[in-house]
């Protein structure tokens, strides 16, 4: 074998030399010299540093990550397959993870999001599930920033133009502003998908002496250390990464899904593996090494889009559209039937094998020969240094200001103005199973299971400005938020997927970001039994040295047995009688009040105390499914005048509202006190509702009366709905012009 095999003739640098430009450390590349006996050749280093990459191998978050709880009633498949499974009865399961796609959507916005949904919605079909929604979660720059408008406008088109085409519908997401993300936006892709639940499928091979098929489309020289350019920060040449970014095919996408669940249908497939970040390199590497094989390649029989392709280059290529599949037996003819009447490239490219090696062969030289374990399970592990991240104190007091000017102002900010113009881009009931969308009225996306009764509920949640105040306290809200979510639709949480974007790692300050907020996340999902079975993790989100703001993003699924006793918030009508649910004391830290009215970014964010989440969210369920909340919104952003505002918006109906507290009114209408729900109930319901609530210990008020053309705060303030309506509406479209 060749010591520098496939490495550029025209340099003399050192495999040293090749290793710091691949992002590996030098006690990195001392362990690979110590593990090998050997000098890796340029091929091997290559394998070696996507690998070891922090996208791959989860190097610096990976003892951290231990700490959710995985295992649950419900759960079918943990963490540690390409996505989540879980039970949704009657011998159905549920499929679904979050992926991020951040650093290619800086680079090559349109692209990079496109691409970022046909990975997502490939980790759930090659388990065997067809998907049946797409949700997004976006943090884009400050809107005066000069690149954020060409970034929404890539991003959005990529989403949209990839969804649409393959014909799979985006029900739900959220979208963000801050300057936080002038360097590094964050587009989080998820994606739910449903199967039999004895028909789930899993990547490791399960014997030696079978075929390794590849299938899908050709491999091309786009997307060459993709997973590299993800585990390292951004620097003013960010734009000269474009290659590595890959580009996508949504048609080609729709053939692939049909082609793989065919194949699936047919009894051939023995493991299978999408090819992902690091290509074909991570598919083959994870498929054996998992099953505890080997597994040798022959490159000379992938299937090529351009001329003379290295061996380098083709094990690192991010070409989008590949599987990767460990066939049965004898049917690799089965499997070329379907391929060819699909219009796939398909060819068997290798065997497992009882080696414990991966070994490649091009032109007929072996150009790599490495054991899987230092590759994999025995990839470094880092137990970072951390510090305990900077905290926000409680704020002493809190500006007051006209509470009616407030209001005005927060739902013409970015963060709450309408988002139409983006999602009407995207085609929300293709399909034809889907219940609520981002147009609907609801607090979470919801898609029927095709042929039954029941439904899916799904949500995707995170506060940034609360986790940068305080990253426990934020990893708690943000799981209880999307607990929430799912309540507030009447659904019971499931599971959560969860996409945790941060800065650099080596940095202690921001390694404790992420450890705390895993702490909290972890400590929110084990008081509401909201196991995580999937997720991922973005790290080096910054430029410059800048980090993001810390995001760790939630993407929850929670189910309803009978969709009729679903409920949004647009389903208000004249007479009813509005309560709220929950305790306000007037929490305004780290509020979008404080920063949008005030420009004042500080205090400690909401406490979260996870016992009465779910104490009142079980009790807002169960007057759901009895039919006497007839509509339902949580409180979150902006509290509850907002969250009026929505339900009125959304009902075309005005809502009168008191303030029977102590406190002053600005606060009353603007805190962001946690475990709330704004409840419409019949006038003859109210007062049942205020004893169960009594006897249930839940805080509960008459604070309004659904009625008339204006939202208004008895004795404070009172604005037309249509006022309200093209203050919420102008900003966005004003903004992309």
């Amino acid at each position: 074998m060749s010591t520098t095999s496939s490495a550029p003739a025209q340099t003399q640098k050192s495999m040293a030399d090749y290793a710091s430009e691949f992002g590996l450390k030098p006690d990195e590349y001392q362990v690979i010299l110590d593990r090998l006996g050997r000098e890796p050749n340029y091929v091997e280093l290559g394998v070696f540093s996507v690998m070891w990459s922090e996208h791959c191998s989860y190097k610096s978050s990976r003892m951290h990550l231990r700490k959710f709880p995985v295992t649950g009633e419900r759960v079918i498949c943990g963490p540690g397959e390409n996505a989540g499974v879980i039970d949704i009865g009657d011998g159905q399961a549920c499929i679904f993870k979050m992926e991020s796609h951040n650093h290619p959507s800086y680079i090559e916005p349109y692209q990079g999001a496109a691409t970022g949904v046909g990975g997502i919605m490939r980790d759930v079909f090659t388990m065997g599930a067809r998907p049946v929604a797409l949700l997004n979660a976006l943090r884009f720059g400050e809107p005066s920033h000069p690149k954020t408008k060409r970034i929404v406008e890539g991003v959005v088109a990529g989403i949209g133009g990839y969804g649409n085409c393959v014909g799979v519908p985006t029900v739900a997401g959220e979208t963000n502003f801050h300057a936080g993300y002038n360097g590094n936006c964050l587009v989080n892709a998820m994606c739910v998908g449903l199967a039999d639940a004895d028909k789930i499928f899993y990547s490791a091979a399960p014997e030696p002496g079978l075929p390794v098929v590849y299938f899908g489309s050709k491999t091309g020289r786009d997307g060459i250390h993709g997973a590299t350019m993800s585990s390292a920060e951004f620097s003013e040449d960010s734009e000269e990464k474009r290659p590595t970014v890959q580009v996508g095919d949504p048609f080609a996408e729709k053939l692939l899904i049909e082609a793989t669940l065919e194949l699936m249908a047919s009894g051939a497939v023995a493991a299978i593996q999408d090819m992902g970040a690091a290509g074909l390199t991570s598919s083959s590497v994870e498929m054996a090494g998992k099953g505890g094989l080997g597994i040798t390649l022959d490159l000379d029989k992938v299937p090529q889009r351009e001329e003379n392709m290295s061996a380098y280059e083709m094990m690192l290529s991010e070409s989008q559209e590949r599987m990767l599949a460990i066939l049965k037996p004898g049917r690799e003819n089965d499997g070329y039937r379907i391929f060819e009447k699909w219009g796939l490239d398909a060819a068997v490219i290798g065997e497992t094998n009882t080696s414990g090696h991966i070994v490649l062969t091009h032109k007929g030289e072996v150009v790599c020969d490495l054991p899987l374990g230092p590759l994999s399970d025995d990839a470094p592990l880092y137990d970072r240094p951390w510090v305990e991240p900077d905290m926000e104190a409680p704020l002493a007091s809190v500006p007051s200001a006209p509470v009616g000017d407030a209001l005005l102002t927060l739902l013409a900010s970015p963060d709450m103005a309408s988002k139409r113009w983006l999602w009407e881009q995207y085609d929300r009931h293709v399909m034809a199973d889907t219940l609520a969308d981002s147009a609907t009225g609801s607090d979470a996306g919801m898609v029927r299971v095709h042929g039954t009764k029941k439904a899916l509920a799904i949500t995707s949640d995170c506060t940034p400005r609360y986790v940068k105040a305080n990253p426990y306290e934020g990893g708690k809200q943000a799981v209880a938020e999307a607990w929430r979510n799912l309540t507030a639709v009447g659904a019971d949480p499931i599971a959560i997927t969860d996409n945790l974007n941060f800065g650099n790692p080596e940095r202690p300050k921001i390694m404790g970001q992420i450890v705390r907020a895993i702490d909290g996340m972890a400590e929110a999902c084990r008081e509401l039994n909201f196991p995580v079975v999937s997720g991922n993790v973005s790290l080096y989100n910054e430029t410059n040295g800048v980090a993001i703001p810390p995001t760790p993003t939630v993407g929850a699924v929670g189910l309803l047995t009978d969709y009729d006793q679903r409920v949004g918030f647009h389903t208000l009508k004249a007479g009813q009688v509005l309560v709220l649910v929950g305790e306000t004391v007037g929490e305004l830290g780290s509020s979008l009040y404080l920063r949008e009215v005030h420009g004042i970014e500080a205090g400690a964010p909401p406490k979260v105390d996870l016992s009465v989440e779910k104490r009142n969210g079980d009790f807002v369920r169960d007057l759901i499914r009895s039919k006497t909340a007839r509509a339902v919104h949580d409180l979150s952003d902006g509290g509850l005048l907002p969250a009026a505002f929505d339900m009125a918006s959304a009902s075309g109906v005005g809502i009168e509202l008191k303030n029977p507290t102590a406190l002053e009114d600005h606060i009353f209408a603007f805190a962001e006190d946690q475990a709330r729900y704004l409840i419409a109930v019949d006038e003859a319901s109210a007062h049942l509702v205020l004893a169960k609530a009594a006897e249930a210990g839940v805080p509960a008020l008459t604070i309004g009366v659904a009625g008339g053309s204006d939202l208004s705060l008895t004795g404070v303030m009172s604005l037309s709905l249509s006022e309200l309506k093209t203050a919420n509406e102008r900003w966005l479209p004003e903004f992309m012009g």
